[in-house]
This record gives structure tokens, C-alpha cells and sequence, in this order.
């Protein structure tokens, strides 16, 4: 494809014969311009939520105390999203003012967030309000993982709309270029331009690769695969492990094939640090695994202690209008997670027969007595 794009809304994936025209401003509310970025973050916020909250049982978890936590995360989130994204170009955002400076960083309408200064705030923010409200860390993070494969698998769209986050140059049948795509290459590929200073060779006429799709599609595969396993998972941390393997080998790969990567010098600090993440997991978890498979008793899951069945006992009886909890009974709607073990119901069932007889009996004393008072009669 030679042809200039002069409409910078276009978006064409020249192989598959798609043509689309989005606007990145989806609509106006009083002057505010709504982004589509903004809703696909949104969406994939909701979706997370949604999906999380009522598995929350099934790792143990009371979701009232984690709703706290994962409001913080989400704050922590933005403040390390931003974070991570300014300090290596601290430069574009300083200006003649420190009032001036300050606002600049502080205006994230304008763009610049990282993926991983995302996760790290959140994790941050997250784990300290788990330790105030008293939720288990590991399992929290076992469930919080799998919700933020969604959140990542929708929110990548918002590049899609935007043209951003995109490849270098490729023949693939998924290759995509737009206006925007284009006058980027163009701009950037001067002396001076970043991608010309990082050493990229980049043709504007050419398609490029749609990073955020290759990432969109290993993210929401990859909350399928540990939604299923988190039914079959051994310890908890596992899923953490499992996702950091995940999605650290899928952005160690891709994050070598865009052009906006932050650099540290020469060396791509995402990619680096997605290499690290995954070296890391692997081990721990062939470490962990061989632990477990040779004391499995030692590797109990939150989800079946005593404490995590009285938390979320607790919890139903307080939803139900009851203040304070004399007998723990198990709930029929909750079969995952009872209060008493089946051994203890059939303790009870034993104890209430024993009840029967001793009633019976007594009834049948209670007779003889009268027909021995007739008898004397």
C-alpha cells in the first residue's frame, strides 16, 4: 500500500480488505469530550468487576472488605500508571512554572500511561487495604489476576481507536495503517524524531503490526485458561504465578515490536521488565510445585480453613438481618462452602435420632406407669 492517508480518523488493514472510520472523541457531555479509550477502559473495568465478585467465594474471600481494596487498587492504579510513564520523559513535561509542571503531569487526558506502573500501583494501594480490612492477600491476588486479564484484553481496543501502540513495519495479513499511523511514521522518522533516534527503520506507505491486537487476543485466551484452572489450583498464588508467566512472555514479544516502547538508554525497560517477571514465576512455580507434590498437606488453600468459612458465615448472616451468630448451620445455597463438615452433620443428624428415641422412650415409660396405676386400682 503507497497511498497516503489524508483522513486521520481512517484505520485500513489493507490484506483483509477492512476499512473503518472512528473518531477517538466517541461523544460531548457539557463541553467534556467522552474517548472512546476512556469507555473501552471503562467496559473492561465492569466486565473485571462483574466476573470477579461473585467468584470471591469460591477463593475464601468476604467481597464487602475486598470492595475496599479494590477501590484502592484502582486509585493506586492511575497514580502508578503515570508514574511509570513520566519519569522516563520527564523532559516533555516540564515547563516554565513548577505549577505549570505539575499540571502537565497531572493531565492524563492527554495520554501517557504504563501498563505495568498500572499494575505495581494497584498492587501497592491493593495489598495495603487487604492488610487493613484483613483479606488474604494471596488469594485476593489469585482472583484480582484473572479480572485484569479483562480489564487488559478490552481496554487494548482503546489503542485500536487511537492508532497508538503500534509495531514497525510488516507484510503480515494483519498488518494495519490509518492517517494517524502514517503522520506519526512521518514525523518521528526525522533526525530528532524518537523513532529515529532509537535506531528504527520505519517506511509510512507500509502496514504495521496491530500490537494491541496481539495483545488484546493472548489476554482474554489467557483469562480463559486460568479461569479453568482456578477450579484445579493447589496453593494459593498459584493463578498470581500463572499470569505473571503469562502475560510477562506475551509483552517480553511484543513490546520488541513497537515503536513507543520508554526506553532506558537503549534497552526497553517494559521488555526488560516483562523477561524478568517471567524468569521469575517459572521457577517459583516449578520450585513451589515440587514442593507440593511432595508435602501436599503443607500447602492448604485458604478457601477450606475455619477462618475463611466463618468470615464468609459472617458475612451471610449479616446480609440476612441477623446481629449477632449463636449456631453455625450450613447454608443450602452455599455448597462450595459450609460451616459444619459432613461429619458434623452427621453428628447432629446422630445426636437429634438419639433426641427421637429418648422421646419415644419416655412415652413408652409414661405408659406403664398408667397401666400399673390400673392395675392397683
Amino acid at each position: 500500500m503507497n497511498q497516503l492517508i489524508n483522513d486521520y480518523n481512517k484505520i485500513v488493514f489493507p490484506e483483509l480488505g477492512w476499512e473503518f472510520n472512528i473518531d477517538p472523541t466517541a461523544f460531548s457531555i457539557g463541553g467534556i469530550n467522552i474517548q472512546w479509550y476512556g469507555i473501552f477502559i471503562s467496559l473492561g473495568l465492569v466486565l473485571a468487576v462483574l466476573y470477579c465478585f461473585p467468584k470471591m467465594k469460591r477463593f475464601g474471600i468476604d467481597s464487602d472488605r475486598a470492595f475496599d481494596a479494590v477501590l484502592w487498587g484502582l486509585f493506586g492504579g492511575i497514580i502508578g500508571a503515570r508514574i511509570y510513564y513520566v519519569l522516563p520523559n520527564f523532559h516533555e513535561f516540564q515547563q516554565d512554572t513548577f505549577k505549570d509542571t505539575l499540571l502537565s503531569i497531572i493531565n492524563v487526558r492527554n495520554g501517557g500511561l504504563g501498563i505495568y506502573g498500572g499494575i505495581i500501583g494497584a498492587l501497592l494501594f491493593g495489598l495495603i487495604a487487604c492488610k487493613i480490612r484483613k483479606v488474604k492477600m494471596l488469594p485476593m491476588l489469585d482472583i484480582t489476576v484473572i479480572g485484569l486479564l479483562i480489564g487488559q484484553g478490552i481496554g487494548r481496543w482503546g489503542n485500536f481507536v487511537n492508532q497508538e501502540a503500534f509495531g514497525t513495519n510488516t507484510n503480515s495479513f494483519l498488518g494495519m495503517t490509518g492517517g494517524r499511523i502514517q503522520n506519526v511514521i512521518m514525523n518521528e522518522m526525522q533526525i530528532g524524531g524518537e523513532m529515529y533516534e532509537n535506531g528504527l527503520e520505519m517506511v509510512w506507505s507500509d502496514p504495521v503490526h496491530p500490537c494491541f491486537l496481539y495483545e488484546s487476543i493472548w489476554c482474554l485466551l489467557g483469562f480463559v485458561l486460568l479461569a479453568f484452572w482456578s477450579k484445579r489450583r493447589k496453593y494459593d498464588g498459584q493463578i498470581l504465578l500463572m499470569y505473571m508467566s503469562w502475560y510477562g512472555l506475551e509483552r517480553a514479544v511484543v513490546e520488541g515490536l513497537r515503536t513507543d516502547s520508554l526506553m532506558l538508554g537503549s534497552i526497553r525497560i517494559s521488555q526488560a521488565l516483562s523477561i524478568v517477571i517471567f524468569i521469575t514465576s517459572v521457577i517459583l512455580q516449578l520450585v513451589i510445585g515440587f514442593r507440593v507434590k511432595r508435602d501436599p498437606e503443607a500447602f492448604v488453600l485458604y478457601s477450606t480453613t475455619e477462618e475463611s468459612r466463618l468470615l464468609l458465615e459472617q458475612r451471610r448472616l449479616k446480609n440476612s438481618g441477623m446481629k449477632e451468630m449463636s449456631v453455625l448451620a450450613p447454608d443450602d445455597d452455599d455448597d462450595e462452602i459450609g460451616i459444619l463438615d459432613d461429619d458434623d452433620d452427621e453428628g447432629t443428624d446422630a445426636a437429634e435420632n438419639d433426641e427421637n428415641d429418648i422421646a419415644e422412650n419416655d412415652g413408652d415409660n409414661q405408659d406403664n406407669d398408667d397401666d400399673s396405676d390400673d392395675d392397683s386400682e
